[in-house]
């Protein structure tokens, strides 16, 4: 691949990795609760997604989910569904002070949280299936480099997330303004899975 071409291909994957979506908000909540190794957790799960879903992408089942009305509106209400249910887990959960105990208290799960957070949204894999073949150089293998750069990107930018959140842990000794922040990021959660229960392809 090109210098110039990788630079463009580059830009374009921090444009989309510093959007915020479903991914940064469950990053950041996880850091702000729980400290940046547990939300590290969860953006594993995420990458493992992206990866996923390149490979989908790769075996050519992208363009059948795109071209798909049923698939895509299935996986889409699904995944609608996912995210709404974590937000209202979080706008209904106990405001519990948090110490230094809790970040030893990590819960199990959170890896497959971050995989089904990114999963879930079918959005993604049309998008890569649009974005990614036009920085492929048909006559060379290049799927490797581009894999590699959005893994490294992702990863970067949601760790930015995660540490940003764990600098608010002194918001988490007040009970009230705990409360608020859980209810926010359900909420959250809630809007995004609206928004994607009634979006469109585009």
């Amino acid at each position: 691949m090109a210098l110039s071409l990788w630079l463009g291909f580059f830009a374009a994957t921090i444009l989309i990795a510093i959007s915020p979506g479903p991914g940064a908000v469950a990053s950041m909540s996880t850091g702000m609760r729980y400290g940046y190794w547990a939300a590290f957790r969860v953006i594993l799960g995420l990458q493992a997604a992206l990866l996923l879903q390149l490979l989908v992408v790769a075996l050519g089942l992208g363009a059948l989910l795109a071209s798909s009305e049923v698939a895509f509106e299935g996986v889409k209400l699904i995944g609608a569904a996912y995210l709404i249910w974590l937000g209202i887990q979080k706008w209904r959960a106990e405001a519990e002070e948090v110490n230094e105990r809790c970040f030893s208290m990590v819960p199990n799960g959170l890896f497959f949280q971050g995989l089904l957070v990114n999963l879930s949204n079918p959005k993604a894999i049309v998008f890569i299936a649009a974005l990614v073949p036009q920085f492929i150089d048909p006559t060379s293998a290049q799927f490797f480099v581009i894999a590699l750069t959005m893994f490294i990107v992702d990863v970067l930018v949601m760790s930015a997330y995660a540490l940003l959140a764990t600098r608010l842990r002194h918001w988490l000794h007040d009970l009230s303004a705990l409360k608020v922040l859980n209810r926010f990021f359900g909420g959250v959660f809630v809007s995004a899975g609206v928004m994607l229960a009634v979006s469109g392809r585009s």
